[in-house]
């Protein structure tokens, strides 16, 4: 996929009807870039409609040794320029499901209170590949309140760790807790395939709120093995907890 493809798909996901300036707050945010310590972490101001970093924090050339004059001049086009070629497919599509998910499942006050996170893989400036884990939290949004403009916080992590490309939105909800509404693995195939007959009968029973011990009687093996069976699931499917695996099988319920 060259890099007109990529821009051309990437515009229609974040396809716009005007375009809205940056909030003033978003200053205060840029104003405190001076005080952060040097991390393994970076973020930026994006804007989907002019496919530009509004804003990019000290720490990137610290992570990924690039010029930030680079990512300025030539924006996001720059970053997909990097990406694994392996991944770009599954980054997009990825894209385009948490923004039709966004704009057919979420109510329009609650697109304020929303956090998304993806993966992909980043050529630094030793022309290695890096894991990227995206957290992006929407500051602004176009008329019909789509958002288009995101403080985008980046976490840099070791090209020995195996990632699949997976995305998730979350919610805070009325307890100031952040929930997950929609996740799906991207690299994974259905779990029929990923996951052995008692490992699916397990996840079964898991989305009918089933307890370790009430599956163990009901499939009668103990409810150590059951829990040896869940730890094996999680990692599998690279999920790191069982509330999140029962998410995303309530939304995907083809998978099993």
């Amino acid at each position: 996929m060259n890099g007109s493809s990529i821009k051309n798909v990437y515009k229609e996901i974040f396809k716009s009807y005007n375009n809205p300036s940056l909030e003033k707050h978003i200053e205060k945010i840029i104003e405190l870039d001076t005080f952060l310590p040097y991390s393994s972490t970076f973020f930026c101001i994006t804007n989907t409609q002019t496919l530009t970093f509004e804003y990019i924090s000290k720490n990137m050339s610290a992570c990924l040794g690039l010029d930030k004059k680079d990512l300025v001049r030539q924006g996001m086009r720059f970053f997909w320029g990097r990406m694994h070629p392996k991944d770009l497919e599954h980054w997009l599509t990825a894209l385009n499901e948490l923004m039709e998910f966004t704009l057919n499942n979420t109510k329009i006050d609650e697109r304020r209170r929303m956090s998304y996170t993806w993966n992909y893989r980043l050529k630094n400036s030793n022309q290695d590949y890096v894991n990227i884990v995206q957290n992006t939290t929407p500051l602004g949004f176009d008329s019909d309140f789509k958002p288009i403009i995101g403080l985008a916080h980046y976490t840099v992590l070791s090209p020995e760790i195996k990632l699949q490309v997976c995305a998730s939105a979350k919610l805070l909800n009325e307890k100031n807790e952040y929930e997950t509404i929609y996740f799906n693995n991207f690299s994974q195939k259905l779990l029929s395939e990923g996951l052995s007959n008692r490992e699916r009968d397990i996840v079964r029973l898991l989305v009918l709120s089933y307890t370790s011990k009430q599956i163990a009687d009901k499939l009668s093996i103990s409810p150590n093995t059951v829990d040896t069976h869940r730890r094996n699931i999680l990692k599998k499917l690279n999920i790191s907890s069982t509330g999140e695996l029962i998410g995303m099988l309530k939304m995907h319920k083809n998978f099993i």
